[in-house]
């Protein structure tokens, strides 16, 4: 996410720390090379002119030249007015006090607004709120059948009817009512480009439900484009906030940092993967630090609070104690790390390891096939690993389409593993290659 852009602003801020003393001339190349860095980013002209103008009055002056690090209070300027860009703070959705919450989604064919409905449904869903699917996209023939089946996924229904949009919509908000709905999500029709029928039928849908939420789907991936279009769109339907999807695979990030200094709308949510889970709230502040590379602590406890099953850790706790920790526990542990998101962008919101992480190749698929290895063992073999002979590693490697090379590693990465914890479970122990330090007696 953003890889182009973090680097770029990585290394003028190396260079910043190297040079000690800064003059004014310093702080005024520095903030020539930010413009430049915001400009190959995709980043609207007006808002990089606006930005840099903003963070001069800011950083040239006598105070942050004469500061005891006047590199880092320039870094700090520069990150503060980052943040300002993208909105301040994170932009939570409204919701009405009483009755279901009407939730209207907009946005180009291709953006992903189909299935980022039901992202955020199964959001609203763990939240506790009933949330109800709407199909209003009655113009592309598979628009209904990919909500059902979405729908279906995630466990949250799908209202449709063989009726023109205006009234699925009103239908919709007249069952919720009844049936204590919590939120209504309106998938509506996409176009390939901005059109007047599209504006048209969105303004009726909009008269006919009156939304809390006015929010539209942007890929980000498009740059100055999404910019265009979130304009576009709010000019015609007034917008209360955007959702810019395919940000995993955006490395410059022009659209993020404009579309809000565009259109004056917050970024709501972002989405970060294609699975129904991959949806995040958006905080200009945490994906700032992410850009810098100072990492994203907070965001990281939430997904790993997100997947934690507190009755299995306990189990996990026993079986640490009791030295029986299993290859299908081994398996249990990487499922429950997968979940979290890729390896990679993992690392990236830990201070400090981001870059590394950029660095280094983090393989997915290495991941993949250790699952796939552990799979291919029958309950008793991932019960007791020293019963794996070499008959039972050449079947499981065929099994698994691995080679006996690939099975025998994963065995030796889960003894190590085993031996580990075997030396945690030991009251009074120092931990492996920690000098000092030693468990509590229990």
């Amino acid at each position: 996410m953003f890889e182009s852009l973090s680097d770029r602003l990585g290394a003028i801020f190396r260079r910043l720390r190297s040079r000690g003393k800064l003059t004014e001339s310093d702080v005024a190349e520095v903030l020539r090379e930010v413009r430049i860095a915001l400009l190959e980013a995709d980043v609207n002209l007006k808002v990089v002119k606006d930005f840099i103008g903003s963070i001069r009055e800011r950083a040239v002056g006598t105070d942050v030249i004469e500061s005891l690090s006047p590199a880092q209070a320039v870094i700090k300027i520069v990150r503060d007015g980052l943040v300002d860009l993208m909105g301040a703070e994170q932009a939570p959705v409204r919701f009405a006090p009483s009755g279901p919450t009407p939730i209207l989604l907009a946005g180009l064919q291709g953006s992903g607004k189909t299935t980022h409905a039901a992202k955020l449904a199964l959001l609203f869903k763990n939240q506790g709120r009933r949330p109800l699917l709407v199909a209003c996209d009655v113009h592309r023939p598979a628009a209904i059948t990919q909500l059902e089946v979405l729908g279906e996924q995630i466990g949250v229904p799908v209202w449709s009817a063989p009726q023109k949009p205006v009234a699925i919509a009103a239908g919709a908000m007249e069952e919720a009512r009844k049936t204590g709905y919590g939120a209504v999500i309106v998938d509506t029709a996409g176009r390939l480009q901005i059109d007047e029928p599209l504006m048209k039928e969105l303004a009726d849908i909009k008269e006919a439900i009156a939304p809390l939420e006015v929010l539209l789907v942007v890929d980000a991936m498009t740059g100055q484009e999404a910019v265009n279009v979130a304009k576009a769109f709010n000019d015609r339907i007034a917008l209360t906030g955007t959702i810019l999807t395919k940000l995993d695979g955006d490395s410059r990030g022009g659209a993020a940092l404009s579309i809000r200094a565009v259109t004056g709308k917050p970024v709501k949510f972002m989405g970060t993967g294609e699975k129904v889970t991959a949806l995040e709230p958006f905080y200009p502040d945490r994906l700032v630090s992410r850009i810098l590379g100072m990492g994203d602590m907070l965001t990281l406890i939430e997904k790993t609070q997100s997947v934690y099953d507190e009755e299995k850790a306990k189990e996990l706790a026993g079986k640490f104690r009791r030295q029986n920790f299993s290859l299908q526990d081994f398996l249990d542990q990487l499922r429950q790390m997968r979940r979290m998101g890729p390896l990679s962008e993992l690392l990236k919101m830990i201070p400090g390891i981001g870059k590394l992480a950029a660095g280094s190749s983090v393989d997915e698929q290495e991941v993949s096939r250790i699952e796939a290895i552990i799979c291919s063992m029958t309950p008793r073999e991932r019960a007791d690993a020293r019963i794996l002979n070499a008959s039972r590693r050449r079947r499981i490697a065929t099994g698994s389409g691995t080679r006996v090379q690939d099975v025998n590693a994963v065995i030796k990465q889960f003894e190590a593993s085993r031996q580990l914890m075997k030396s945690f479970a030991r009251p009074g122990k120092r931990m492996p290659h920690i000098p000092g330090m030693t468990l509590p007696r229990s």
